[in-house]
């Protein structure tokens, strides 16, 4: 009676699981994630919604269902555990998408509505392995980038204050206060015609490019390197995680799968010695 009742379950998970992993799957929900960008840029239009608004509304409702039976299959490919679905944080992702998605887009939520129609297409984070594994590089590199942004923090501190007591005579735009000053230093750590603060602090103070250029040094070179080799460091440390999961031993539907292509195999080769000892020209051999 367990056989019975449990088979059903474990072939239709086994055909979920192998829809889920056939590459067509994957190309159509990416296809219908890159229809859904193309539906909400043409929203933008007030030509195209004016003339094709139902067909638009009408082409994200269809999109909407599929990705709800998208989910719906991925966690019937779990067999009676479904919440296993839940296991994966991507998936926890896509399913966080899909239900915001069932808002209402009317009332006083329309706007929040149509903000998450857009945030679809983060699905197609998901549905790359390269772009998953990046965005999983840049969370884990966070701790790292938390402690070389203090130490920038600091960087920014000193040479602000510094910069108020050096400057805020001679250039107030730029210096007035250490809000201000903060304000300019980041202007200059991202080059932006920071040259002009320079030369305007040189025209009273000669000596005062030192101050500019080690600030360029610091906040820009060697900061900006510090994230830079972080963020590498955590890739190659990704790839390696995800070379070592590709090599993680079979899960237990991978292994009763296999167990029963091994029995029917079993049963076929049964059946053909069974029919083999009974044909006639056995028979006579054995007379």
């Amino acid at each position: 009676m367990n056989e019975v009742s449990i088979s059903p379950i474990l072939s239709l998970a086994e055909r979920c699981a192998r829809l889920v992993a056939a590459p067509l799957f994957s190309q159509f929900i990416i296809g219908l994630i890159l229809l859904n960008g193309v539906v909400i840029g043409l929203e933008t239009s007030t030509w195209v919604t004016e003339r094709f608004g139902g067909l638009l509304a009408g082409i994200n409702q269809l999109i909407l269902l599929a990705f709800v039976v998208e989910a719906a299959i991925k966690m019937a490919a779990h067999g009676n555990r479904p919440w296993r679905y839940f296991a994966s944080g991507w998936n926890c992702f896509d399913f966080s998408i899909i239900a915001l998605s069932l808002i209402p887009a009317a009332g006083p939520l329309a706007t929040l509505a149509r903000l998450v129609r857009v945030l679809r297409v983060l699905r197609l984070v998901s549905a790359f392995p390269e772009l998953r594994l990046l965005v999983d590089t840049l969370l884990r590199s966070l701790p790292s980038m938390f402690h070389i942004s203090l130490l920038m923090g600091i960087i920014f501190y000193i040479y602000g204050v510094a910069g108020y007591f050096l400057f805020s005579e001679i250039d107030p735009t730029h210096w007035r206060n250490l809000p201000i000053a903060l304000l300019s230093l980041f202007r200059i750590v991202t080059f932006e015609d920071w040259t002009d603060i320079m030369y305007t602090a040189m025209e009273s103070m000669p000596w005062a490019w030192l101050y500019f250029v080690s600030f360029v040094v610091m906040g820009a070179f060697v900061m900006i390197n510090l994230f830079i080799g972080v963020v590498l460091n955590n890739l190659e440390e990704a790839k390696l995680r995800r070379l070592d999961e590709l090599q993680l031993p079979p899960s237990q539907t991978e292994i009763l799968r296999e167990l029963r292509a091994t029995q029917d195999a079993l049963a076929r080769l049964q059946k053909r010695m069974e029919r083999t000892a009974s044909s006639p020209l056995a028979k006579g051999a054995e007379q």
